[in-house]
């Protein structure tokens, strides 16, 4: 019996808290859709109409059973099997067709959706095109163009241009478990990209405009972006110009590279992607705006609810804010908790909770299931989460000792909460970042102690003033206020950045490493007794997964023009130094170094494990011996000799009986990038096409 006490006291407390078991119907939710998104073959509607019958059965258990831990089990189950519909649901209605092969140079003829800066070029967003060479059913619903230079003055969403230029189908990852652009634009209708070989010419409209409400407003608000960076840009042209374009619209195009990785490396590139951030700020400050200005009229403030008002108020700036930034999934998240605190104050409850970021979680992937994979997603929600978690557990033991305080204390109790929070939501987007980005600041939280005040108490506000007088052309009166404070930032940034071991650079981890942490960070915030610390476990599974993951040692491009090997120091070694270069970054990225030589000349040897000659190369490690076949005639020693024979020609009318496996041009082509790893169990090969699975996002040829 006295086993059993521990186990029997925590069902107790689990008992107790019941009234937190709805926050982990969003969790239940999300994970439908990760089961989705995780097969390796797409279901047939069939098992969607038996997996509908399960949910109905559910429900109809639930009404049987309508207390107790069955009827809440059969709700997890039924929320479950919803999650997962609901991504099929989602990819069923945005399909449209995808560019098969290359294309180009063809004349292209569409509406323009939307105009994005990138560096010193423009890309545009071209609705329902006419392609020449393409009958209707085979053309892409969107396609995006690259125009090089000042190739596109003048262009707005709305208007009709023709062009020529060279496409191509969304490009593959770059390695297997990479991050999947044709997956990202399939979500998106984005059929194909590619260049622009002449400079768009307006044409006439015709009947062939905007095929939906939805396009039309999505246009209007594109054009109204582009309006607002232009105005501010001739204001504060440079680098000031651009953060503050960046800050207003979220169209970060303008900003130089440095400056994005100054920021990012130290640790504020979340003040340039609007998120939570900026929409409470603007929120709150038309919040407060109005509430002083209601309160300063006697005959308004002593009869009517001015501080609901206010909140009224703040919901209609909130909405105008959402699609000023482009409606991304951070700045849906944040409106959509922005509202929520709003509407609580309308109806008199209380506003920031742990329910209203569940709420605004189910409400962004009933809306868009998909983002559950994109790292704004998952960095939004993860400080999010164990912003409202750490507060909620603090403000019981604090509340009571800082009102005993003095007023004085007011400016170090707003310092300690920004160096609280930068804390936590460091900790808690760690692992998040790493996944994602390969890359860690180290000294964010210093850098968020000066950055975020000047921000919050100065930027964003004259941000607004700006936006308030624009239509009467004096929004350099705010711009340039406005202004002081980005070069302030632009100052922290730049000095943080440069110090030393200012990031760290990280491998990436497994996906099993991810949920791992995902789920232990859940138990640890959504739960109150003491038994939520047992959280700290997914942790610890999380670093024996990073720690028991192998690096591959070969890996090898697409299009079969790069190679590269893992050396003993973990650094990378290239077969080329000219080409590849996006592969190389990426690859370099995931394996988490910067460090990188390229393979030796003929007759040379590198690190003891690769020899090279005119015919080829010879790459020796854990006992295996790899080939790299660049004349046929050393195919007939390599394939006596080696394990893997790699070829960049097709072999398929030769004979190699000897290796294990052959990968030829003709598999690179088939099967995309492959990974190979080298160990005690032998030759491991990973391919791209089969990490992806047979998707309606994965073209098979």
């Amino acid at each position: 019996m006295p086993l059993f006490r521990p186990g029997l006291r925590i069902w107790r407390e689990l008992v107790g808290e019941r009234e937190r078991w709805p926050l982990w119907l969003p969790v239940f939710f999300a994970a439908g859709i990760g089961a989705y998104f995780s097969l390796p073959v797409e279901p047939q509607p069939l098992v969607a109409a038996c997996l509908g019958a399960v949910c109905g059965v559910m429900l109809l258990l639930l009404l049987s059973w309508r207390q107790g831990v069955v009827a809440y089990l059969a709700i997890a189950a039924a929320v479950l099997i919803m999650g997962f519909l609901a991504a099929q649901l989602r990819s069923w209605t945005v399909a449209a067709p995808v560019l098969s092969h290359s294309l180009g140079p063809v004349e292209v003829e569409g509406e323009l959706l939307a105009v994005e800066l990138k560096g010193g070029a423009r890309r545009l967003l071209l609705n329902d095109p006419l392609i020449d060479s393409l009958v209707s059913a085979e053309t892409p619903r969107r396609i995006r163009v690259r125009v090089s230079g000042n190739g596109a003055p003048g262009l707005v969403p709305g208007q009709r241009v023709r062009l020529r230029a060279v496409l191509r189908p969304p490009p593959e990852p770059v390695a297997p478990g990479a991050f999947d652009f044709a997956r990202h634009a399939y979500f998106l209708g984005l059929g194909a990209v590619g260049y622009a070989v002449s400079s768009p010419q307006r044409v006439v409209p015709n009947n062939r405009g905007a095929s939906s409400w939805g396009e039309r407003w999505r246009m209007f608000w594109e054009t109204t972006r582009l309006r607002v960076a232009e105005r501010i840009g001739a204001v504060l042209p440079g680098e000031r110009g651009a953060v503050a374009t960046a800050l207003t619209t979220g169209l970060r195009g303008a900003l130089a590279e440095k400056t994005q990785d100054r920021f990012r490396d130290a640790g504020l590139a979340h003040l340039l992607a609007i998120s939570g951030l900026h929409m409470g700020l603007v929120a709150g400050w038309v919040f407060t705006a109005l509430r002083f200005t209601f309160a300063a009229i006697p005959a308004v403030a002593l009869f009517f609810p001015i501080k609901k008002w206010a909140a009224a108020g703040a919901i209609v700036a909130a909405f105008v804010y959402l699609f000023l930034a482009g409606a991304t999934i951070p700045t849906q998240r944040a409106f959509v908790m922005a509202c929520l605190v709003f509407v609580a104050v309308l109806i008199d409850r209380r506003a920031l909770t742990m329910r209203m970021v569940a709420w605004a979680a189910v409400v962004v992937l009933v809306i868009a299931p998909e983002s559950i994979l994109s790292a704004s997603f998952q960095l939004s929600f993860a400080a999010v989460v164990a912003l409202v978690a750490s507060y909620e557990h603090l403000a019981q033991r604090w509340q009571s000792q800082w009102q005993e305080r003095r007023k004085n204390w007011r400016l170090l109790r707003y310092l300690f909460a920004i160096g609280l929070t930068s804390l936590i939501a460091t900790v808690a987007t760690a692992p998040f970042v790493a996944y994602n980005f390969n890359r860690i600041a180290i000294y964010s939280l210093l850098a968020n102690l000066i950055a975020v005040p000047v921000t919050s108490a100065w930027i964003m506000p004259w941000a607004l003033v700006a936006l308030v007088l624009m239509p009467l052309g004096l929004e350099a009166l705010a711009l340039y206020p406005m202004s002081w404070g980005i070069d302030l930032v632009l100052m922290i940034a730049e000095t943080v950045a440069a110090l030393p071991h200012a990031v760290v650079v990280v491998a990436s981890m497994p996906r099993s490493s991810l949920i791992a942490f995902a789920l232990g960070g859940l138990w640890l915030c959504l739960w109150r007794p003491s038994w939520r610390f047992c959280g700290l476990a997914g942790f610890a599974i999380g670093l024996v997964a990073i720690w028991a993951h192998q690096s591959p040692d070969i890996l090898i491009s697409g299009d079969a023009r790069v190679a590269a090997i893992r050396l003993e120091d973990n650094s990378l070694s290239f077969s080329d130094r000219r080409i590849g270069r996006f592969d190389r970054e990426q690859w370099m990225r995931a394996l988490g170094t910067a460090e990188v030589s390229f393979w030796p000349e003929t007759g040379a040897a590198l690190g003891g494990r690769l020899r090279c000659d005119a015919l080829g190369c010879l790459y020796r490690q854990e006992g295996e011996l790899v080939a790299f076949v660049m004349d046929g005639r050393a195919l007939a020693d390599d394939c006596r000799a080696a394990t893997l024979v790699i070829s960049r020609e097709p072999l398929r009318s030769l004979n190699c009986p000897m290796p294990s496996r052959v990968i030829d041009r003709f598999d690179l082509w088939r099967e995309g990038a492959h990974a190979i790893y080298l160990g005690d169990d032998g030759v491991i090969v990973e391919s791209v096409r089969a990490a992806r699975g047979r998707r309606p996002w994965v073209s098979w040829r």
